[in-house]
C-alpha cells in the first residue's frame, strides 16, 4: 500500500480568500474536495480537503477581520487542520492600495491575530516595496511606516518579516499606463541594499528575522554576516517543526526557483478570475478587475 503524505493548501496566492471568499472556502472544506482550475492550462483538479489529506492550510491576506469575526481558524482547529498566516501589512499607501483596511485597523487584526493563535504561525509580509512618481513629484515610497508596524508586529510576538522589490511585470506596466503623471520607479541595487540593511538593523532590534522573497541576486549581494535569509512563504519544514506529521519538504518546481523563491509543494486553490480580488492594488500581478477595465493589461 502506497502511503502518501499530507498536502498544504495555499489559500491563496491568487486572491484574498480570508478578506473575501471565507463562506466559499469552509462549503469546500464540508464537501471534503476543492475543485482548482490550472490558471495556465485551465485543466480542472480535484484536491482532497478532508483533514486526513490537509496537513496545514497557509493563508495569505490583507485583511484579516472576516476570518476573524466569523470565527473559522477556531473551527478549522476544531476540525483537525493546521493553520499558518501570511498577513500583508504595508505602510499606509491609498494610492498603492485603495481599498485595504487603514492601518491602526491591519495593526489591530495582527494583535488578534497573534491572541487568538500561536505568533509563530503568523508571517508578516511587508511586501512589495515600491518607489514611484506622481506628477511632477520627487519619487516616493512606501517605507514610511515600517517602523511603527515592525515595533506592534514585535509587540504581538512575530519572529519574521517578509519583503520584496515589487517586480515590473509587463502587465503592471501597460495597466499603469492610462494612470497620467503616474510611474513606478526601480531602484538600483545599491540603494536596495542600503534599504534592506536599514529594514534589517530595525528589526533585529525587535528580535525579528528579515527574509527576502525571491530575490537572488540582491541575497548574494549583500555583505556576508546580515542575517537576512531567503524566504520561504510556503514554509514546509517549518511547518513541520510546529506541527510534526507527515509533509513533502522538497521545493516548490512551478514557483519562481530561478529567481529564489524557497517555497515548498503545496495546492493554491485560489482563482484569479472566479475568485477576483477587489483590494485593487496597482502593483499587484493578480488582480483581473483592473485589468479587465483595460484590456491592454490582459
Amino acid at each position: 500500500m502506497t502511503h502518501s503524505k499530507k498536502i498544504v493548501l495555499s489559500a491563496s496566492r491568487r486572491t484574498d480568500i480570508p478578506a473575501f471568499y471565507m463562506h466559499w472556502f469552509m462549503e469546500q472544506i464540508k464537501r471534503g474536495e476543492f475543485e482548482v482550475i490550472n490558471p495556465f492550462s485551465h485543466r480542472t483538479s480535484r484536491i482532497a480537503a478532508s483533514a486526513d489529506a490537509v496537513h496545514s492550510i497557509v493563508f495569505w491576506s490583507k485583511n484579516f477581520a472576516p476570518f476573524l469575526d466569523g470565527n473559522h481558524g477556531e473551527k478549522l482547529l476544531e476540525m483537525g487542520y493546521h493553520l499558518y498566516f501570511s498577513f500583508s501589512v504595508n505602510s499606509h499607501a491609498p494610492y498603492l492600495e485603495p481599498r485595504v483596511p487603514p492601518l491602526e485597523e491591519k495593526l489591530r487584526q495582527l494583535k488578534t491575530l497573534s491572541s487568538r493563535f500561536d505568533p509563530r504561525w503568523i508571517d508578516w509580509r511587508f511586501d512589495p516595496i515600491c518607489f514611484y512618481k506622481t506628477g511632477n513629484s520627487t519619487i516616493k515610497n512606501n517605507l514610511h511606516d515600517f517602523k511603527r508596524i515592525a515595533e506592534a508586529a514585535a509587540a504581538a510576538g512575530i519572529e519574521r518579516c517578509i519583503t520584496s522589490f515589487m517586480d515590473h511585470y509587463r502587465k503592471i506596466k501597460r495597466r499603469i499606463q492610462s494612470m497620467v503623471g503616474f510611474s513606478f520607479v526601480d531602484p538600483v541595487l545599491e540603494e536596495k541594499i542600503d534599504i534592506l540593511l536599514n529594514m534589517n538593523e530595525t528589526l533585529k532590534k525587535l528580535g525579528i528575522q528579515l527574509l527576502l522573497c525571491c530575490e537572488k541576486e540582491l541575497l548574494e549581494a549583500l555583505p556576508t554576516g546580515t542575517g537576512i535569509g531567503k524566504s520561504s512563504c510556503i514554509p514546509n519544514h517549518r511547518l513541520k517543526q510546529l506541527f510534526g506529521g507527515d509533509i513533502a519538504l522538497e521545493k516548490d518546481r512551478g514557483q519562481r526557483v530561478k529567481a529564489g523563491c524557497g517555497c515548498g509543494v503545496s495546492v493554491d486553490i485560489g482563482s484569479y478570475h472566479f475568485h477576483p480580488c477587489p483590494h485593487g492594488c496597482i502593483f499587484c500581478y493578480a488582480n483581473p478587475l483592473l485589468d479587465e477595465n483595460n484590456p491592454r493589461s490582459s
